[in-house]
């Protein structure tokens, strides 16, 4: 979105109309789900993409029509057989995607992209609210407090979601933040990684020659800290996705003493199962809870034979991207005392 919009407010500034393609309604096997975006311009697309294939190429065309016309519209594209509306793509769903025409000279618009920017940069959250009448949007912060459109106590909010008769809302994406305790090899691996898909990284270790900078170019923050004390350095907030990968047992053991004693997005911990159970049988004589222990993701990783750090870094990615994304689905509740897996 951050793009998305920094390129829609750079074309308007340059006095060019767009057309914002967001999908608001996926059911079935479609392409991308609800949410997805792309901005389209008189040649066509311009930024982001809503699946590719038939639906992307057809909207792309719609948008050069409404562009034209100065038209918003609402539309549904079936993905199966039928014998009106077929475009060709046998998924089993539709998409609703929603066309919103923006003028270059729409000063609205203009703030509301501004803002909307400000506010993801900065790492705030907040909600976009999409009216489908092709009104210009609006914007409301955290605590519900309108920044641009209507205000806050017309809006209901249930999962996460802002949700109002013909309107459609998206939570912005402000960026995870993914704290790296240790800075080995499969730290160096993992971090930028996780930074091209979105997450903010912060690495932790007790060793100035691995933890700085030049080895970590990608990362927002890097500490150098003692793992016997993490709150010197460093505090944990409960959208934050933790990585334990220090050099030992003892490390291992100390961060899990301190970390699980609060509640965490995920938490996820490298290592064999017997060097597990030993770590686990020593944080429940510290007094750690049952369920604390069992939320913790370990073997870290999705179970894709990894064994390189590249490897490694890939199937962690991967396993955070999807409580990730179970988390959003859920508007980051949590079952049962434990983040959703």
């Amino acid at each position: 979105m951050n793009s998305i919009f920094a390129k829609l407010l750079y074309m308007t500034q340059e006095q060019h109309d767009v057309m914002l393609i967001t999908i608001i309604a996926a059911n079935g096997s479609a392409p991308r789900g609800s949410g997805s975006q792309m901005l389209v311009g008189r040649h066509g697309r311009l930024i982001g993409t809503i699946g590719g294939g038939a639906v992307e190429y057809r909207s792309e065309e719609l948008a050069r029509e409404l562009l034209e016309k100065k038209q918003s519209l609402v539309h549904t594209f079936p993905l199966h057989e039928s014998d009106a509306g077929d475009i060709g793509m046998v998924c089993g769903g539709d998409v609703t995607v929603h066309l919103q025409y923006i003028p270059w000279n729409d000063t609205e618009w203009n703030t509301l992209a501004g803002k909307l920017l400000d506010q993801m940069n900065s790492h705030r959250r907040g909600w976009l609210i999409l009216h489908l009448n092709g009104a210009t949007p609006s914007l409301i912060d955290a605590d519900h407090t309108p920044l641009c459109g209507y205000g806050a106590e017309d809006c209901l909010l249930r999962d996460g979601f802002v949700l109002q008769s013909n309107d459609y809302s998206i939570p912005l994406p402000v960026g995870e933040r993914a704290i790296l305790f240790g800075a080995g090899h499969c730290s160096q691996a993992l971090a930028p990684l996780l930074k091209t898909v979105g997450f903010r990284v912060t690495v932790f270790d007790d060793r100035a020659a691995l933890a700085n900078d030049e080895a970590f170019p990608t990362a927002e923050q890097v500490v150098v800290g003692d793992f016997r004390n993490i709150s010197d350095s460093l505090t944990l907030q409960p959208e934050d996705y933790v990585v334990v990968m220090t050099s030992g047992h003892s490390h291992d053991f100390e961060v899990q003493r301190q970390i699980l004693r609060q509640k965490l997005a995920y938490v996820g911990v490298i290592g064999s199962r017997s060097k597990t159970a030993v770590v686990n049988e020593k944080l429940r004589q510290t007094g750690i809870s049952e369920d604390a222990i069992a939320c913790v993701h370990t073997p870290v990783g999705t179970a894709i034979k990894a064994v390189t750090p590249e490897e490694i870094a890939v199937s962690i990615a991967g396993e955070m991207i999807y409580v990730r994304a179970c988390r959003r689905e859920a508007g980051g509740i949590e079952i049962h005392g434990c983040p959703v897996h």
